[in-house]
């Protein structure tokens, strides 16, 4: 099996897919074999989520047999964070009320370069259902932060 260093890979999604389809594993496989949900899996790997919980990194190196700091390499901190919190509200509003618009368009607020968006379904512990804004830039860093 080749192993490729971090500068083959070119963001966390990469990261992990490749990982993955190394064991031969489908997302709905991995989603499996890590517990994890396979909404979480398959955004990691369509790049909207740019760091991970220490819960999720831990399931998915475990199931990789890799160590927590080899996918830490790749994630983005969420510390980047360049725009005020009124400006991140206004954009989940945004997302939440188009969702279901196919032409819906919202332009990133760092760059203006569109944004990519979806809803992420949660529930809580009482299985009520959460909706979650989702958005990543295509072009620079950012991401909507919850």
């Amino acid at each position: 099996m080749h192993k490729k260093n971090k500068k083959e890979y070119a963001s966390l999604a990469q990261f992990i897919a490749s990982k993955r389809e190394e064991f031969g594993y489908s997302q709905e496989e991995f989603a499996l074999k890590s517990a994890l949900p396979i909404d979480v899996i398959q955004s990691i790997e369509q790049g909207f989520d740019l760091f991970l919980s220490t819960t999720v990194r831990q399931k998915i190196a475990n199931c990789l047999k890799i160590e927590n700091k080899e996918i830490k390499l790749y994630e983005i901190k969420a510390g980047f964070n360049l725009t005020n919190s009124s400006v991140m509200d206004e954009i989940k509003e945004a997302i939440l009320l188009n969702s279901s618009n196919p032409n819906f368009v919202i332009k990133c607020p760092v760059c203006g370069e569109k944004l990519s968006t979806r809803i992420a379904k949660l529930y809580d512990l009482e299985d009520n259902l959460i909706l979650r804004p989702k958005a990543r830039c295509t072009k620079c860093p950012f991401q909507l932060i919850d």
